[in-house]
């Protein structure tokens, strides 16, 4: 059951003889004929359900090995938050180092680069292969249409973070900056596709968008797993966020909000269900069944809860709750949160490791029911102490002794929150005070004490206003773990501070940067220039493993 493995042996795998990987490669040679998915039985029924089926819960990647990251969409959360300084990770042995250390690792040459390629481009050609047979279809039943509606806005979401994720540049410092390879069910070469640039790419994305909104008009969901119209309008605020037009990213943020209602200060810290079961906030999620390969194999531990779960601590299993690798609040962040905002009391205060033992756990009852666990979670780690550790993702129905029981968690993927910090931004950018207004609605529902201008720090910044600072602020806390760190950085052209007085970074690993960095430009996996004569690739990231001189606040 002791499974600690040594993330860095895979990080190394080199790609040698790349022939012998090319099979994995499924964006460029994994289509689906239109001919060969019209002959299976309840076709089209079947792929548009499998869209959403497949965004957790397998082993894509690799599955004959079983790697603890490979278990779908919110795996992406953490491979990019802990790219910046919002995520600590314990020490370099864990799975998400790679991303963490933000090394040549992530380089074309290695493993690890391609597994974003795999999962990204593998959901963009299921969506391709949905669109395509519905274009073959001549009267298109109901059921059909919105199939298609759903094809046409994941695959806008899919999009949405590929341009995210190798983009060289934010859209409003450079439109005609590069992305990524647009692979559509009209064009699937894989040998002479450029790369997109910024505004070629979210152009299509909103088409695609336009379309979902057709197409899924009065259509009736049956959960939150599955996108609706609310949800293309949120996809749609996200899009116009990013390209900086704020009218349009205020107008559908404020639309995708109907019908939803901010999470309660019980339900942020609900110890049965708090993170892991929709609610009224919840927009769009997914989530992990017992039946799943991702919870069923390797103990469980190839799974979300098994990375971000800490209370699972009678199992022996789980990366986060037994093996020593939680994921940490950076300890300044934490620093800056109230006492009076309910959202403190899901990162657990480091004045508590100053205490007796009888002490602690007194004080650690106030987050959780299992109190000794989380000292026992403190005790495997490199840290040893219990300050910042989260217990947000709460095991499911409050199972802390079952991995196979506790670990069957849904994720929020949208939640009405991001719909109104995004309306507070667009609307401010218009008129400062109309953004403010909306914000502090927003903040003294969380903090009723709460002041504007309390959260300001820039971070190098040059290009942000004070609002947005606030704004920024209010999503790290909000949004922890929920994968935003990483697009809102290089979004708004910010730097990242991992060394001050009482950081709790790993050593060697507490860099200051006053621009964004390099590392969080993705690199294409040398394959696919193989294959791609036209394709640019991105630089190797690198930096040197010394810390920074301390930044001083």
């Amino acid at each position: 059951m002791n499974k600690i493995y040594k993330v860095a042996a895979v990080a190394a795998v080199v790609l040698t003889g790349f022939s012998s990987c090319i099979e994995e490669v499924t964006p460029q040679t994994g289509y689906v004929t239109e001919e060969q998915a019209a002959k299976a039985p309840n076709s089209f029924e079947s792929f548009v359900a499998g869209l959403t089926n497949g965004l957790c819960g397998s082993f894509v990647y690799s599955p004959l090995n079983e790697y603890p990251w490979d278990y779908g969409y919110p795996s992406f959360f953490l491979t990019r938050d802990v790219m910046g300084q919002d995520i600590a990770l314990d020490n370099d042995g864990d799975w998400y180092q790679t991303w963490y250390t933000c090394g040549t690792a992530l380089g074309p040459h290695y493993a690890v680069c391609q597994l974003p390629m795999t999962y990204f481009y593998g959901w963009v050609k299921d969506c391709n292969t949905v669109i395509s047979m519905y274009k073959s279809l001549n009267n298109p039943r109901d059921v059909e249409t919105h199939g298609a509606g759903i094809a046409y806005a994941l695959r806008a979401m899919f999009y949405t973070d590929i341009a995210q994720m190798y983009g060289t540049k934010a859209y409003t410092a450079d439109p005609e900056a590069l992305t990524s390879p647009l692979r559509t069910d009209e064009n699937t070469s894989i040998t002479h596709v450029a790369r997109a640039t910024n505004k070629d790419m979210f152009d299509f994305i909103i088409r695609d968008l336009d379309k979902a909104e057709e197409y899924l008009d009065g259509y009736v969901r049956s959960d939150v797993f599955t996108p609706d119209v609310s949800v293309v309008y949120g996809l749609k605020a996200r899009a116009y966020l990013i390209m900086g037009e704020w009218e349009n990213a205020e107008t559908y943020a404020k639309k995708a909000q109907e019908g939803y209602t901010m999470m309660t200060d019980a339900e942020y810290t609900d110890r049965a269900n708090g993170f892991n079961t929709p609610n009224g906030a919840w927009m769009f999620g997914c989530t992990f069944k017992s039946t799943d390969a991702n919870i069923t194999n390797n103990d469980g531990d190839s799974s979300w809860g098994a990375q971000m779960v800490i209370e699972v601590v009678g199992s022996g299993c789980g990366y986060a709750a037994n093996y020593g690798y939680p994921k940490r609040m950076d300890a300044h962040l934490f620093s800056t949160i109230p006492a009076t905002d309910v959202r403190r009391k899901v990162f657990v205060d480091p004045a508590i490791d100053e205490m007796s033992e009888e002490d602690q756990l007194t004080a650690l009852a106030e987050y959780s029911d299992v109190p000794s666990g989380i000292l026992f979670t403190a005790s495997k780690s490199a840290q040893k102490t219990v300050g910042c550790l989260s217990v947000k993702f709460r095991p499911k129905n409050g199972e802390h002794n079952d991995q196979y029981k506790g670990f069957t968690v849904a994720v929020p993927m949208m939640r009405v929150e991001e719909m109104m910090l995004i309306e507070a931004e667009a609307a401010g950018m218009q008129e400062e005070a109309r953004g403010q207004a909306l914000l502090e609605a927003f903040a003294k529902k969380r903090d009723p004490n709460y002041t504007y201008g309390t959260h300001q720090e820039k971070y190098y910044s040059t290009s942000t206003t004070p609002l947005q600072d606030e704004i920024w602020w209010q999503r790290r806390v909000e949004l922890w773990g929920e994968g935003f760190s990483m697009y809102d950085i290089k979004r708004q052209q910010r730097g990242i501070i991992r060394n001050y007085a009482g950081t709790n970074h790993v050593e060697t690993y507490r860099w200051n940067m006053q621009e964004t960095p390099q590392w969080m430009t993705h690199c294409f996996v040398q394959t696919e220039s193989n294959y791609n004569n036209l394709l640019v690739p991105n630089p190797t990231p690198s930096h040197e493993a010394v810390d920074d001189p301390e930044y001083v606040w």
